[in-house]
Parts: C-alpha cells; sequence; structure tokens
C-alpha cells in the first residue's frame, strides 16, 4: 500500500507513440508512450545491440503489478532518464506473462545476486543476452538509503565504456554458475526417493512455519499457497488415524476460513486479492489473478468434500460468480487479472485499493435502513459495520499506510462469527445472514459506479486451463451443470483460439477485441511447459466432470505433443521451454518450486499418473518415476519447495484407484453413481466411465472394460487397484463404503 518516491524531474508522455504500440499485450502498451525508445523482445533488438555495441536494458512486469506502474511514472515516462535509456542502452520491454521463460531465466540471476526477487525486474545485459547487473524497483533518485535509478544507469553507461572486458567476465562466470546450480537430473539415481520420508518432512518443514494464530504459513507478506492446501489435503488422508494427520487437516481448514473472513477476500464482489501484507490477512494487495480464483476454488471445494461445512462451498461458489461476472469472455475464455489501481472518486491519479475501500459515513447514507426486532435501535449500516470491522478513522494501520493517505478508510474484513453478531443485538443468525448479503448487494451495485480498476484482457492458455479445472471440479463436487458448462466453454475456447490444428501445438496467449471478438499476438507465441501442462489438467478433470471422452482424447494428445517438446531424455523432467523458443536464453531450465502457481513438472507428474491409469502405456508411468528421480535432490533436502510434487510421489508409490463406471453417460443410475464418486475427497483415483460399446476410445486404451458388466442393467461401479476388481455395487451408498475403506 505504500507509494513510491516522486521524481523531481520532468514527467512526459510522448505524443507520437514508441513502437511498443503495435503489441497487444496491456503491459506493453502502457509504455507505449514513454520518451524511452521501447523494443519487444526480439531479434531487432539483440541486432541492434551487437551492431551498436551496446548493453541490453531489459524491463520486466506485468500489467496489474502496482510497483510496475510507480516504476512507469517515475522513471520511465522523465525526460532525461528516457534520453539515457535511448541513446545508451538498447531497451526492452517484457510482459512475463506472455514470456515466462524469459522471466524465469533473467528472475534465477536476480535471485542468485542480489537480496531477493519481485517486479519490475531491471536486468542489464550483454548483446549475447548475459546478464551481469540485476534489480527489481528503483526510485528515479538516490535517497537516504537507496541508489536511484538515473544514478545506476550512468555508472552501468560508464562500466560499459571503461570496464567492458571484466564486465564480459564477470557475466559468463555467473551464467556458468547458474548452469550448475539450475541443472536437474536423474544422474546415476534409478528411483525416486521415499515417498513417506518426503511427505513427512514436508508436512514438519510446513508446521514449523504455521501460523498458529491467524493460519497461513508466514508472518507477512501473506499468500494463499493452495499448492501447500492441497499437501495437507492428502497429507490427511494417507495420515488421517494419525495425530499429524489431524493436525495437517487443522491447519488446512483454519487457514481457509482465516482467508475467508479476512481483507484477501472482496466481501462485496467476492473472488480473492493477490495477498496480504500483513499477518492478519486484513490489508491485501489488491489486484486480482486469475491463477489464483481458479486454485482457490478447487481448495475450497475440496474442503468442502472433506468437512461438509457449506462455509467452504459458499466461497468457492463465490469465486466462481466473480470469474463469471468479471474475468470471462464471452467466447468462454477467462481474461488474466484485474488491476489493483483505481481512481478515487474527484481524482485524477490512480491509487491502490481505492475501488474497495469504504468509509462509515458512506456505509451509513447507503445502508439506512432500520432493524427490526433487536434488543436496541439499529440500522442496516451499523450492523454491517459491527460484523465487517468499520471504524470512523479506517481499519489500516501506519504500517499499511505510511503517508496518511488511507485515514478513514477500510477493508471490509468479517470481526465476528454470524452467530456473535447476531447473539449481540439479539437476532436470529439466519436473519443476520439475510441482511448482510442485502448490505453487500447494496454496496456492490453503487461500486460499479466508481471507476473500475483497469482488466488485462490477455487470455492465457495455462491459466485458462486452470480455471476449466476450478469450475469442472466444483461442478462436479457440487453437481451444478451450469458450473460443469462454463468448464465445457473454457475448453471449447482453447480448441478454438489457443490451439494450432495443423500442428497440435498450443499457443501461449490472445486477447479481446472489439465487439466480443478475440484477436492474436502480433508475435505469435508458441504455448509452454506450463500451457500443455495446466491445460491437460483441465482437460482432465473435464472428462471427469462432463464424461465425454472427446476432453479425454484431446488431453491425451496434447500429453504426446508434450513430450515431444518438452521432454529431456537424458536428465529426466520437462525443461519450461522448447530448444527453438528459447535459443537465445542463457539458460533452459526446469522449474523446480511451486509457489504462487504450481511447477509445471508437478503438475505434469500428476497427469502422468492419471493419464497411465486411462490408458495402461507404461511408458507414461516411467516418464512419471524419471521425473520425479530428477528431482530427488530437492524434493529430499527442501520438499516444502514442492508440495505439489511431494503429493504425486505419494501417489506414485501408493497406486491410483480405478474407479470404473458401466452405464449410460446420461442415465440417472449413472449420474448417482459418478456423483458418489465426485462426494468424496480422494487425491489418489480416476473415475473411467464405460458405456458398454467396444470399440469406444477408453475400450480401445483398457480393454478390461469389456469385461465388466452392468449388473441386472443396472449402472455398476467397479474400484479397481493392483489389478484387482472389486465385486460389482449398483448403490451408492454401497459405493461410498467401498470408496471409503
Amino acid at each position: 500500500m505504500a507509494t513510491g518516491a516522486k521524481s523531481s524531474t520532468t514527467q512526459t508522455q510522448l505524443q507520437v507513440p514508441n513502437r511498443l504500440i503495435h503489441e497487444k499485450s496491456p503491459y506493453l502498451l502502457q509504455h507505449a508512450y514513454n520518451p524511452v525508445d521501447w523494443f519487444p523482445w526480439g531479434q531487432e533488438a539483440f541486432d541492434k545491440a551487437k551492431n551498436e555495441n551496446k548493453p541490453i536494458f531489459l524491463s520486466v512486469g506485468y500489467s496489474t503489478c502496482h510497483w510496475c506502474h510507480v516504476m512507469e511514472e517515475e522513471s520511465f515516462r522523465n525526460k532525461e532518464i528516457g534520453h539515457i535509456l535511448s541513446e545508451d542502452f538498447v531497451s526492452v520491454k517484457v510482459d512475463r506473462e506472455e514470456r515466462p521463460d524469459v522471466d524465469k531465466v533473467y528472475m534465477t540471476f536476480v535471485q542468485a545476486t542480489s537480496s531477493g526477487g519481485g517486479w519490475p525486474m531491471n536486468v542489464w545485459l550483454t548483446p549475447e543476452l548475459q546478464p551481469f547487473v540485476g534489480g527489481t524497483y528503483f526510485p528515479p533518485e538516490d535517497g537516504l538509503t537507496r541508489v536511484g535509478f538515473r544514478t545506476v544507469l550512468l555508472r552501468i553507461r560508464d562500466q560499459w565504456k571503461q570496464n567492458k572486458a571484466m564486465l564480459l567476465e564477470n557475466s559468463q562466470r555467473v551464467t556458468a554458475s547458474l548452469l550448475a546450480r539450475s541443472e536437474i537430473t536423474v544422474g546415476d539415481r534409478e528411483l525416486p526417493p521415499s515417498a513417506l520420508v518426503t511427505s513427512q518432512r514436508c508436512f514438519q518443514q510446513l508446521e514449523e512455519v504455521y501460523d498458529e494464530e491467524h493460519g497461513g504459513f508466514a508472518e507477512a507478506p501473506k499468500f494463499p499457497t493452495p499448492v501447500i492446501l492441497g499437501f495437507l489435503f492428502s497429507y490427511w488422508v494417507t495420515h488421517r488415524m494419525t495425530s499429524d494427520g489431524f493436525r495437517a487437516q487443522q491447519m488446512a481448514m483454519h487457514s481457509l476460513k482465516m482467508m475467508a473472513n479476512g481483507g484477501i477476500r472482496d466481501h462485496v464482489g467476492q473472488g480473492f486479492h493477490r495477498y496480504s501484507t500483513d499477518r492478519q490477512w486484513h490489508i491485501p494487495h489488491f489486484e486480482k489473478m486469475l491463477y489464483d480464483q481458479a486454485q482457490l476454488a478447487v481448495a475450497y471445494i475440496q474442503a468442502f468434500q472433506i468437512t461438509g461445512d457449506e462455509l467452504f462451498s459458499d466461497v468457492a461458489k463465490g469465486i466462481l460468480q466473480y470469474v463469471s461476472q468479471n474475468l470471462s469472455h464471452p467466447s468462454g475464455g477467462f481474461y488474466s487479472a484485474e488491476d489493483a489501481d483505481s481512481v478515487p472518486e474527484g481524482e485524477v491519479k490512480p491509487k491502490e485499493g481505492a475501488y474497495y475501500l469504504w468509509t462509515v459515513d458512506e456505509i451509513k447514507d447507503l445502508l439506512p435502513e432500520p432493524v427490526e426486532g433487536t434488543t436496541e435501535p439499529l440500522t442496516l449500516g451499523q450492523l454491517f459495520m459491527k460484523h465487517y470491522g468499520v471504524t470512523e478513522t479506517g481499519n489500516i494501520g501506519g504500517i499499511q499506510d505510511p503517508h496518511g493517505e488511507l485515514e478513514g478508510q477500510n477493508v471490509l474484513t468479517v470481526r465476528y462469527s454470524m452467530d456473535l453478531t447476531a447473539a449481540r443485538f439479539g437476532l436470529e443468525a439466519e436473519t443476520v445472514r439475510k441482511l448482510l448479503d442485502t448490505g453487500r448487494e447494496k454496496l456492490k451495485q453503487i461500486r460499479k459506479r466508481r471507476s473500475q480498476p483497469r482488466l488485462d484482457i490477455k487470455m492465457l492458455a495455462a491459466w485458462n486451463g486452470l480455471m476449466v479445472s476450478g469450475f469442472a471440479v466444483a461442478g462436479a463436487v457440487l453437481g451444478k451443470e451450469e458450473l460443469i458448462n462454463q468448464a465445457i466453454d473454457g475448453a471449447k475456447f482453447l480448441k478454438r483460439h489457443l490451439f494450432d490444428v495443423s500442428s497440435g501445438r498450443l499457443l501461449r496467449g490472445c486477447y479481446a477485441a472489439v465487439g466480443g471478438t478475440v484477436e492474436q499476438s502480433s508475435s505469435q507465441f508458441w504455448g509452454f511447459l506450463e500451457d500443455y501442462a495446466f491445460v491437460i489438467r483441465g482437460l482432465l478433470d473435464l472428462y471427469e466432470a462432463s464424461r465425454e471422452s472427446a476432453w479425454l482424447e484431446w488431453a491425451l494428445r496434447l500429453q504426446e505433443i508434450q513430450d515431444r517438446l518438452f521432454w529431456d531424455s537424458q536428465g529426466g523432467g520437462y525443461f519450461c521451454s522448447e530448444a527453438e523458443l528459447g535459443g537465445n536464453l542463457p539458460l533452459r531450465l526446469k522449474d523446480d518450486q511451486d509457489g504462487s502457481e504450481p511447477s509445471a513438472n508437478s503438475v505434469s507428474a500428476h497427469n502422468l499418473l492419471r493419464i497411465h491409469s486411462y490408458t495402461g502405456r507404461r511408458d507414461w508411468m516411467d516418464k512419471c518415476v524419471k521425473l520425479l528421480t530428477a528431482f530427488s535432490d530437492r524434493l529430499r533436502r527442501v520438499p516444502v519447495a514442492l508440495p505439489e510434487m511431494v503429493r504425486a510421489l505419494s501417489i506414485q508409490q501408493q497406486t491410483m484407484k480405478q474407479i470404473v463406471i458401466c452405464g449410460s453417460p446420461q442415465s440417472q443410475d449413472t449420474k448417482a453413481l459418478v456423483d458418489c464418486v465426485h462426494s468424496i475427497y480422494m487425491p489418489n483415483k480416476v473415475l473411467v466411465l464405460y458405456d458398454g460399446e467396444p470399440s469406444s476410445f477408453l475400450a480401445r486404451q483398457l480393454p478390461f472394460l469389456t469385461r465388466l458388466q452392468k449388473v441386472e442393467s443396472q449402472a455398476t461401479a467397479y474400484v479397481c487397484e493392483n489389478q484387482a476388481y472389486s465385486l460389482p455395487v449398483t448403490e451408492p451408498a454401497e459405493l461410498r463404503k467401498l470408496l471409503l475403506l
């Protein structure tokens, strides 16, 4: 929430745009009128650097990044700084969401050579693209504790002219070191580490950093980390009869409840903000990312599966409602994000969080209605403010608001349970629930009149794949066809706009255009590993939700393409990018961390296990084992860095359950058995629907299906594990008992 220092020199925007005006990325377009001779990432910039013997200034960010906005305003609009960047450097702008390969390579350098990473990321490169200096946000001018951006530019310019040989030598040495440190390979190992030992160590590492009071796994800033919650759910399943299993469930559920009550959740419009700036989940960084909504929808619906607590299902439905209303394209795709910044009423300059904040006077004016049946005179506004912690002085502390700009402003956060608020005023809990629903809806309608945060209209294959999973899994668990249909629309969008039929390859992304149409990037970007891994996961989830085998067939074809483009046949595991696509980059990496998004290798391990169970193909199981073996060192030393991969390791060493339902896909008795399967949280299962047709796609993949028959013409379920099949069952209650054994 803090704001950056202001430049004392002239800030301006060009009347005539620079070459970024021809790009589609919202982030690049935000810099199209800077007085900087910006280039997009590409050969034109690289050739210019070589021909003119100039270092490259690479600046990487994304459209909803608050500090990217700050640096753009302070430094890149500055005419003097713009002149230096244009004359002494070849300046290149990259949208990290368009080119995650570029971002990962140079972020690896920044993290290895400085105190941390983040965005905007600013790196200076040789004309051969080897990095030699890097950092994140720079204020425009020197301050008491930080060197200003202008000073940094002048020093690097002078060093390049006077000590170029030393810079090149240092660059080559650092690059060689990074190559050695980033190598992930099976080496002389034949098998991955023990799942039991690795998962136990991962759990212990998480317990050490768990926030007992507020939930979550850090002090501040605090991120939602759905990958950690997913690990804890799976750990509970395999340890449910132990104290550690109970503890894992308690840690996950408490974290989810605290997030749902905190200001990180948008209580008016639903959905979750990016992260909390404090331990209490109270004051968020206000941008909203599609990948957070997708993963959190799944986490909350899985919590509902485990507990039956409707708080969790309500939160999941709220997330999906937000995505449907705010992040959905008419053609079925999903936009990337909403910005943190917007323009407050009566002002001209955007501020972070302005769209989401409330004063006491606003709520009093909007909710003046008296509440009947209370123990004291009460308006709806007073009830609302009590429940959501709204005060006259505001509820944003000085640490989050060091300049006092947000005095009197409030972030809505649940301060009391429904029962406590009801008891305070002598009301029934259900009455309070309805009143708060009314209040939130009124505030939502009024909020629509405010200047809205910018929408990043980029639609990425990877994040759309995650969102297909979100709608598919929630729709299956809740039995809501409308959610499954939205997942189907998302998958159709992917196939129509982000899939090249002739090559069978995915494209990275596309953009919303006028009139509800879609347009491609000015430079066509092929999909990266994460695009394939996340889309394949989405298609597998969609098959199980919709019972339409066409989605499974497409997933298998994409897996074959993924293997051809990214698999490391020598070292095992998948590279993040194609060899050809990243040919100019000094490193070709394998992502080894589950962070705000899961590592594509972690997701691929799960996909391979599921696909092996759908097809019986041994080569895919062999790939999964080799992948897990390649990451052995990381899994042994710091499994907490790869909780999603630890889950896959545990499943691989437990074996998968194949739940086969023989029946017509659309019949009610089939649906009843399918609904039973979806009601239970089982991380190590695949659901196979066999319609009795020997020539069907699945029967060709799994010939044993033809030996499984319906009992007395009723839909019939079999549970297959370790190549042994249960006795057939036809009643959901019988199937439930079988699955819970």
